[in-house]
């Protein structure tokens, strides 16, 4: 059963995106995340999200699981929003209920937030779910690697991004079981006073914790067992190879760049 939180998933599959070197799909992303906050009009936001939308129909994912993934968070969507609305004293006066002023500036600010923190999780997510851990982890080695006769940890830094990426579904599957569990006990989490419902989190948290540990130290003792010592002297059985397609990939992108900056200026 694949778990709500695309960001750490694999989705195996041989579309554009999946035959794209890791090293560029990395690179490819980064961009993009810039992009999405450059993006500071109407238009530019729209092309950001045509992009988005075009990459998932290359991808080859559904695009319902996508939207479907988005629901966990949804309460931070609409929250995040909600306290821009609230905040900024912008622009015309709206509504006013009581103590509470809506201006137009605010809702605009709370509609571009929204959609930008949206547009930055199907981002990530495609990253992961057109990637698998061992190619991104080796891409991201081979990126870093430049770094080496600087004594940086190439090899270390990138294992363990990609496996904080692995057990992020891994983490909320864990979180899920034991919300279930304490249901079952009589916890409540949605309903009664603060108090109370703060001490039910409480025991969701600390046994999360507790299993994280746990997962940590059975990965550890595993990758010892195995004789694992770091990156000095592994070989692998795939190479990486830049291709033709890797570089279009890229250009396509600073290609929207180059759009959104010039959007800025009409």
């Amino acid at each position: 059963m694949i778990p709500l939180i695309p960001i750490g998933q694999y989705m195996a599959g041989s579309s554009y995106l999946h035959r794209r070197d890791p090293r560029a799909k990395f690179i490819g992303t980064v961009i993009f995340l810039f992009l999405v906050f450059l993006a500071n009009t109407p238009l530019a936001l729209g092309i950001v999200a045509g992009a988005v939308l075009l990459g998932i129909l290359v991808s080859g994912i559904p695009i319902s699981y996508i939207f479907r993934s988005l629901k966990p968070v949804l309460w931070l969507l609409i929250l995040t929003a909600f306290i821009q609305v609230l905040t900024l004293k912008k622009g015309e006066l709206l509504l006013t209920i009581g103590p509470l002023s809506i201006y137009e500036g605010g809702v605009k600010e709370g509609v571009f937030i929204t959609v930008r923190v949206t547009l930055l999780m199907i981002s990530a997510s495609l990253l992961t779910l057109t990637t698998s851990p061992i190619r991104l982890t080796d891409g991201l080695e081979n990126l870093f690697s430049p770094l080496k006769p600087f004594r940086f940890p190439a090899h270390e830094i990138a294992l363990m991004i990609s496996i904080s990426l692995r057990f992020i579904p891994t983490l909320w599957e864990e979180a899920d079981r034991i919300k279930k569990a304490q249901m079952s006990r009589g916890a409540n989490f949605s309903t009664g006073p603060l108090q109370k419902r703060l001490n039910h989190i409480l025991s969701l948290i600390v046994p999360l914790f507790v299993q994280s540990f746990k997962r940590a130290e059975e990965m550890a003792l595993a990758m010892e067992a195995r004789g694992y010592r770091g990156g000095e002297g592994r070989t692998r059985y795939r190479r990486l190879e830049w291709r033709l397609g890797d570089t279009l990939f890229l250009v396509i992108i600073l290609l929207i760049g180059g759009i959104i900056l010039a959007t800025r200026y009409l």
